[in-house]
C-alpha cells in the first residue's frame, strides 16, 4: 500500500510495481503521474481500517498521516517505510541500480536519501555499458570454479583475469589498456 498522491508517492510507484507488488494507493488527491500508473486507487483519506490486508506500507503523506499510519502498522506488525521520515518507518528503502541482472543497494539507514538517491546515479553511470558481458561471464565461469574445485578465495582473482580477457579479445593486437582501463586487481 502507498498512503500519499503526491510525486514523492508516485516515485515509488515504479519499484514496487518491478517487485510484483499488488498495489493499492490511498490518498484524497492524487497525481497525475499515479493516476497513469495502472494502480488501483482509494481517493479518499487514510483510515486504519485501510490496512487490514497489508504487510508493507509505504507512507509518503504529511507528517501527520505518516505518524498515524506507522502507529497502525506497528500495532498491526505491519512493516512501514516513511518516506524522509525514519523516525515513522519500521523499513528503509535504499537507492538501488538495476541492471543486466546485477542489482546495486545504497542505504543510509534513511538519514540522507538524497545522498542515497545520488550514489545510486552516480554507481549506475559508473558501471560499465558492457555490464550484461560481465554478468555472462560471470555466470559462465562460476561452473567451472564448482567442477574444478577452485576454493572462494582463488575465484575473485581468477575471474578479474576473465573479465580483462573480454578487452583483450576485443581487439587481438591491442593491450588492455588501449581498449578499455584495466579493472582493479
Amino acid at each position: 500500500m502507498v498512503v500519499g498522491g503526491g510525486p514523492v508517492a508516485a516515485s515509488k510507484l515504479a519499484s514496487l510495481q518491478s517487485a510484483g507488488a499488488d498495489l493499492l494507493v490511498v490518498a484524497p488527491e492524487v497525481c497525475e503521474h499515479i493516476r497513469s500508473a495502472g494502480v488501483p486507487i482509494l481517493q479518499k483519506a487514510f483510515e486504519p481500517s485501510d490496512l487490514d490486508e497489508a504487510w508493507f506500507v509505504v507512507a509518503a503523506a504529511p507528517p501527520e498521516v505518516n505518524r498515524l499510519v506507522a502507529a497502525e502498522a506497528e500495532r498491526r506488525q505491519v512493516f512501514v517505510n516513511a518516506v524522509d521520515d525514519p523516525e515513522n518507518a519500521s523499513v528503509y528503502l535504499g537507492g538501488v541500480v538495476r541492471r543486466d541482472g546485477v542489482t546495486l543497494a545504497i542505504s543510509t539507514d534513511g538519514a540522507a536519501p538524497a545522498l542515497a538517491g545520488l550514489l545510486r546515479e552516480a554507481l549506475d553511470f559508473m558501471l560499465p555499458a558492457d555490464l550484461s558481458r560481465w554478468n555472462e561471464r560471470a555466470r559462465d565461469i562460476r561452473g567451472s570454479w564448482r567442477a574444478r574445485g577452485v576454493p572462494m578465495d582463488a575465484r575473485r582473482p581468477e575471474l578479474l583475469e576473465a573479465l580483462n580477457a573480454l578487452y583483450d579479445a576485443r581487439r587481438p593486437n591491442a593491450s588492455v589498456s588501449d581498449t578499455q582501463p584495466e579493472l582493479v586487481k
